[in-house]
C-alpha cells in the first residue's frame, strides 16, 4: 500500500488536536501531554501549559516535578512516577553516555559504564536526601562520596562538584522529586518510590513523541530525547506506519492515521516559551521562516509563541507591574484582539495577579 500523502496543514491541525489545544476543559487523567511530561522552565510554565489545554483545576498532590528528558524539570502525574522513571531512563549505556554529554569522557576513561555511574550517584543521593534538601547542600555532600571521574571543576561556582547531567538524570533513579517553585531547587524523597520493571505503553517516550509531534522521523525523536538514533530505531513501534508529508518520508502510529486528515482547527493560544508544542524537533515545519524561528527559539530571553489555527503567528512577553500583568504581543498576521485578551486574562488568573490588557505591535 502506498504511503498516505499529507500536507503541512494536515500535520499542524492534527498536532493541535493531539496536544488538546482546541479544548476548553480537561482532567489530569485525560491530558495527553502529561504522558510525555510538561517542561516546567520559567514562571508558572507547567501550570500555564496545562491551562491552555483546559486543565486549570489541579490539586497540588496530583502532579510531581522531576528532572527527566534532557535533564529538564517536567511535570507528570504523581501516581505514574514509577513508570515515568522506567520510561525516561536511557535505553543503553551508549544512550546514557550521549545524554550526560561531556561527563561520559572521564567515566569511560576510568572504565566506569555510564549506566553504572548513574546508579552509583542515585545510591549516594538516596543516602543523603532523607528530608527536603537544597540542591547545593546535596551537591556538597555528594562530592565527598564519589570518585574523581564523577567530578569536574566548575568555573562559575569556583568549586569541584558532580557534572550537572549525571546529577539531574540520577535524581529520579534515586526516587527524588523537586519541590515546585523553589530556587535554588529543593529535592525530597518520593514516598514509597520504586521504579517500574515494565514501561507502561502510554508512557513510552518514542510512542509519546509520535503521538504528540508526529508524523516524525527517528532522527527527530532521537534529538528530542538526546539519544542515539540507533537506540531509537531499536525501540521503534511495530505499529508505526510510513507516510509522506509534502513528499518527505515520516512515520505515524497506525491508530493516529484517521486524525491526520480530520480538517482544520480554529483556536488561539499564548504558548509559553517551553510549551510542549514548541518542543518539537522539526522546527522548520512548525515555523518555516528562519528569521522568525530564530527569535522564537532564541537561547536567552526566549519569548512565548502566539498560536492561531495551528500556525505560530507571533510572539508574546508578560510585563508585570506590581499586581498587574500586561501582555505585549508582536504579530506577523492578524489575530482577533478578543481572543488574545481572553488568553491574557487567563494567564493573569493562573499567576494570581490582575489583568492589565494586551499591547499589540507588528
Amino acid at each position: 500500500m502506498a504511503p498516505q500523502q499529507l500536507t503541512r496543514a494536515d500535520v499542524l491541525a492534527s498536532r493541535v488536536r493531539a496536544h488538546q489545544l482546541d479544548r476548553e476543559t480537561g482532567t489530569v487523567a485525560d491530558t495527553a501531554v502529561l504522558d510525555l511530561g510538561v517542561q516546567d522552565t520559567g514562571a508558572d510554565a507547567g501550570r500555564w501549559a496545562l491551562a491552555v489545554r483546559g486543565l486549570t483545576d489541579v490539586r497540588a498532590d496530583d502532579l510531581a516535578l522531576v528532572w527527566t528528558l534532557r535533564g529538564a524539570p517536567h511535570l507528570y502525574r504523581r501516581a505514574e512516577l514509577p513508570g515515568v522513571a522506567a520510561a525516561t531512563a536511557p535505553f543503553s549505556d551508549a544512550d546514557a553516555a550521549k545524554r550526560v554529554f561531556d561527563a561520559a569522557k572521564p567515566l569511560t576513561a576510568a572504565g566506569i559504564p555510564v549506566l553504572t555511574a548513574l546508579d552509583t550517584v542515585a545510591a549516594r543521593m538516596r543516602e543523603i536526601v532523607t528530608v527536603p534538601t537544597v540542591k547545593g547542600e546535596m551537591s556538597r555532600q555528594l562530592t565527598a562520596l564519589v570518585e574523581e571521574p564523577y567530578l569536574r571543576y566548575c568555573r562559575p561556582c569556583d568549586a569541584v562538584h558532580l557534572y550537572e547531567q549525571p546529577f539531574r538524570l540520577a535524581a529520579l533513579r534515586a526516587g527524588l522529586e523537586l519541590q515546585p517553585d523553589t530556587s535554588p531547587p529543593v529535592l525530597q524523597p518520593v514516598p514509597g518510590f520504586t521504579p517500574a520493571d515494565v514501561v507502561p505503553a502510554h508512557l513510552d517516550v518514542v510512542r509519546g513523541y509520535l503521538r504528540l509531534h508526529g508524523p516524525a522521523t527517528p532522527q527527530q525523536v532521537a534529538a528530542y530525547l538526546d539519544a542515539p538514533v540507533a537506540d531509537v530505531r531499536a525501540h521503534w513501534p511495530e505499529d508505526a506506519v510510513e507516510v509522506r508529508v509534502d513528499g518527505e518520508r515520516r512515520w505515524a502510529l497506525a491508530g493516529d492515521l484517521d486524525g491526520l486528515t480530520a480538517g482544520p482547527v480554529r483556536t488561539t493560544r499564548l504558548l509559553g516559551p517551553f510549551d510542549p508544542w514548541l518542543q518539537t524537533r522539526d522546527r522548520s515545519l512548525l515555523l518555516p521562516d528562519p528569521v522568525r524561528a530564530k527569535d522564537v527559539w532564541r537561547t536567552l530571553g526566549r519569548p512565548g509563541g502566539v498560536l492561531a489555527d495551528g500556525e505560530v503567528v507571533g510572539t508574546w512577553r508578560p510585563r508585570k507591574t506590581g499586581r498587574r500583568l500586561r501582555v505585549q504581543v508582536e504579530l506577523w498576521q492578524d489575530v482577533p484582539l478578543a481572543a488574545l485578551e481572553a488568553q491574557a486574562e487567563q494567564l493573569a488568573a493562573v499567576r494570581g495577579v490582575e489583568p492589565a490588557g494586551v499591547e499589540v505591535s507588528g
